[in-house]
């Protein structure tokens, strides 16, 4: 990694009282790549992703985004999709769309507007009408049609069936753009491995792994998602 570009992360540690989300974490994460934050529920993923995105500002160790601690400036370059619904019931899809155009200088309409029409959404639907899966599709399509440098994307194929899960999939493949980095958080290997270039394993709030996938597919002889159910017990 290079002038700072990318993340950086040295001994990050986070605790909610005597409970340890994050324990002395060290990553550096570059960009040009996609990359997994694998782990079960409970294992740290979410609270490392908010930290990156500057949800979370209190924490031990040393966080930067392209050289900068995370702040209003690397919300700029950072597209954030968490892992619940965060607009409100009443809002329309236009209106979060006007939102984000209006927050996001890197905000591209037209591919909004071609993700809406793949999904099947129209622009007109009130939020509070829409299933879960609907929902997560909508906010999906809000995260990808940023221009960003760093993509964080916080269980994106939670909700969705093996089909639906493939057309995420796909969706954000074709609109990453292979300059960026994205880091991409679930628990569901077996149908994200084979898009990735670099696995994380993270268990109890501490990196057991961090590999380039194909290096660890090699020396296993074994898939992913076979290592990480070894890894995991699971």
């Amino acid at each position: 990694m290079t002038n700072g570009e990318g993340i950086a992360i040295r001994g990050l540690s986070k605790n909610y009282g005597k409970t340890m989300a994050l324990e002395m974490v060290d990553l550096t994460l570059p960009k040009g790549k996609i990359i997994g934050l694998l782990g079960p529920n409970g294992s740290g993923k979410t609270t490392l992703l908010k930290i990156l995105s500057g949800l979370l500002m209190n924490y031990d160790g040393r966080v930067t985004i392209n050289g900068h601690s995370p702040d209003l400036h690397t919300k700029r370059i950072v597209s954030y999709l968490p892992d619940s619904p965060y607009f409100a019931d009443w809002m329309k899809i236009k209106d979060a769309t006007r939102l984000f155009k209006d927050m996001y200088p890197d905000f591209r309409t037209d591919v909004m507007a071609a993700l809406l029409s793949r999904f099947e959404l129209s622009p007109k639907m009130r939020i509070k009408t829409m299933s879960k899966g609907m929902k997560e599709k909508f906010q999906l399509a809000l995260v990808m049609s940023r221009k960003a440098e760093i993509y964080l994307l916080d269980e994106p194929i939670g909700g969705g069936d093996p089909a639906a899960r493939d057309v995420i999939l796909q969706t954000i493949l074709a609109n990453f753009n292979p300059e960026s980095l994205l880091l991409i958080s679930t628990h569901l290997i077996q149908d994200v491995e084979k898009i990735l270039d670099e696995v994380i394993f993270i268990k109890n709030g501490r990196i057991v792994l961090h590999e380039p996938r194909n290096s660890v597919i090699e020396r296993e002889g074994k898939s992913i998602d076979e290592v990480f159910r070894e890894v995991f017990k699971c």
